[in-house]
């Protein structure tokens, strides 16, 4: 999967590790990978448990991914963006299971070392915001919460530093779902259904993917894809969301939308 050298790296997390049936609790909420050498690399941020396999064992697609939908996004940066996605991931508290990090990456990229030696005695701010770009010159920003933001990511921070009514699609287990808030400035709604065709539709019961967009009509379009659901028991677990403007993206993801739930 990866070819280990002196000049490239790689960092793999999940609270759900491959080949374990217990989820992690004390690490973030977060599951993706990072590869890179000195001149670019590139993020991939997914909902799927257990995946990937470590890099000895090849690569396979687990179980856990196909009992319910599920998300990723893999974006390509240049190396001058690794020093602000350090930091992001320092945030996000990710449980780390495989990793290669070499010393020449140590002197810009201070906490992931740290994160693949569980050895981080650095401070944890609450909450940290990036602003990224990737190699092709598209904009992204990044929301990172550390498990003392104790609040829904989505109503508290990002809705409100995007400016716009967002539209939430997370895994909506029963009696542990946040209702749609209206009670602050820009709102947020639980989306309800997902329609693949006109014939091919789902509940959000049955979706483990995590992301929103900006409602239809408004005029900052966004859509963001990341880790947390919208759970009052994910208040307490790290995470973060990648968010972009770029339209096919939001186009795309605005046709999925059957219905959302309002508020009361």
């Amino acid at each position: 999967m990866f070819l280990q050298n002196n000049n490239t790296a790689h960092l793999i997390y999940n609270d759900g590790v491959p080949n374990s049936v217990n989820y992690s609790r004390k690490y973030g909420h977060t599951k993706g990978l990072l590869l890179w050498n000195r001149v670019q690399g590139f993020w991939l941020i997914h909902s799927i448990p257990r995946f990937p396999p470590i890099p000895e064992e090849g690569y396979d697609y687990p179980p856990t991914g196909r009992r319910n939908g599920q998300i990723g996004i893999c974006v390509t940066f240049k190396y001058n963006q690794y020093e602000a996605i350090d930091s992001q991931l320092l945030v996000c508290n990710p449980n780390v299971y495989s990793c290669s990090i070499p010393t020449i990456f140590h002197q810009e990229l201070v906490h992931m070392p740290q994160l693949c030696t569980r050895s981080s005695a650095s401070e944890i701010p609450g909450q940290h915001f990036a602003t990224l770009q990737s190699a092709q010159g598209q904009n992204f920003v990044h929301f990172a919460k550390s498990d003392s933001f104790l609040d829904d990511i989505f109503a508290a921070w990002m809705a409100q530093w995007l400016k716009t009514h967002l539209l939430t699609e997370t895994w909506q287990r029963k009696r542990q779902e946040l209702p749609s808030n209206c009670s602050l400035p820009y709102h947020v709604y639980n989306i309800k259904a997902i329609k693949i065709s006109r014939q091919s539709y789902f509940s959000s019961h049955l979706d483990h993917a995590k992301w929103c967009i900006s409602q239809k009509g408004t005029k900052n379009r966004w859509t963001c894809i990341g880790d947390l659901n919208r759970s009052p028991y994910q208040a307490f677990r790290s995470g973060g969301f990648i968010c972009t403007q770029n339209q096919l993206i939001y186009q795309a993801f605005q046709g999925l939308v059957l219905y959302y739930e309002k508020c009361n």
